[in-house]
């Protein structure tokens, strides 16, 4: 299973999908950055944004106007850690940080596509679109089973651009039909809601450089997030009570989304919560039924719908 993963609660998708031993799939950013020396300039959102004429510096160079939107220009970790809107001139100097730039507010929805790429051409692609909860993060994301064309047209033609060597799977972040964020690797939160054949079709991307995939029809699928308050430490539930939730109609999968051997303070989370565990659904009622059972095993008094994907 070389699926190289870090976070173990999505083994559960890997561990039974056969791979060849020498065959190297990246999940993770720093494995990608290390493994793709001549490609990961994609992850300076500095030189990303230039790349599409999107107006942006680094820190030290004054906007001419406001609001803006301030970030590290490289941030491995995810989870919009640094992020922050900067309203007016006060806000910016007030928050003037080495390695951050601004770029604009960008208006439109905030949608993740993860696409596969053989030497420069898009050759698959699946878009996911969440739905906002305030503070920068979201309450769910809807895979979406229909494709986006002018989005699609886009993105391949960036690829051919500036990545026509590139062989592999991609994630990109975009708002507003342009890029604010792109990886070297797909997305891992809901591989289970692609389909059958979609893991193997990824392996047969690495091992042979090309994309074979016999996809059925698509239908919509639902990854939602359960958040607890900060300020808390958290343990897992018992093995049977995941299962319990688990086999509940509609569940595709259940992640408990931390880890219990480090402090709750060690953890990249957004200020709107911590994060405690995922539902990936075929039903977006499935996915909150059993988001509120995850809650009350948790104890928690509210349920936060909100999860990780802000503008970062």
């Amino acid at each position: 299973m070389p699926f190289c993963e870090a976070d173990p609660w999505r083994l559960q998708y890997f561990e039974h999908v056969a791979c060849p031993p020498e065959v190297r799939i990246p999940t993770e950013d720093p494995d990608a950055y290390e493994w793709y020396p001549q490609h990961r300039w994609i992850y300076d959102k500095l030189r990303l944004c230039a790349s599409q004429g999107i107006e942006c510096a680094p820190h030290g160079v004054e906007p001419p106007h406001f609001p803006v939107f301030s970030k590290p220009a490289t941030n491995l970790r995810g989870m919009g850690v640094g992020s922050r809107l900067l309203r007016n001139l006060e806000d910016y100097r007030q928050h003037l940080a080495p390695g951050h730039f601004w770029m604009p507010l960008l208006q439109g929805e905030h949608v993740s596509t993860d696409v596969a790429v053989v030497q420069g051409r898009l050759r698959w692609s699946r878009h996911c679109r969440g739905v906002p909860a305030g503070r920068g993060t979201f309450d769910y994301w809807t895979i979406e089973a229909q494709g986006r064309a002018r989005l699609e047209a886009y993105l391949a033609d960036w690829i051919a651009q500036h990545l026509a060597t590139y062989t592999g799977m991609m994630n990109f972040e975009t708002i507003g039909g342009r890029i604010i964020d792109a990886h070297l690797r797909f997305a891992d939160q809901w591989p289970d809601l692609y389909g059958r054949g979609w893991l193997e079709a990824v392996v047969g991307l690495y091992q042979h450089g090309a994309w074979h995939l016999e996809e059925g029809a698509r239908t919509d699928g639902y990854s939602v997030a359960l958040f607890g308050p900060h300020g808390r430490e958290y343990q897992h539930l018992p093995p049977a009570r995941i299962e319990e939730v688990r086999r509940m109609p509609g569940v595709s999968s259940v992640q408990l989304t931390f880890h219990t051997d480090r402090p709750a303070a060690a953890h990249a989370m957004p200020p709107g919560g911590f994060r405690l565990a995922i539902v990936n659904s075929h039903e977006l009622a499935a996915g909150r039924a059993a988001r509120e059972r995850l809650a009350r095993a948790f104890e928690l008094t509210t349920v936060s719908q909100v999860a990780a994907l802000p503008h970062s």
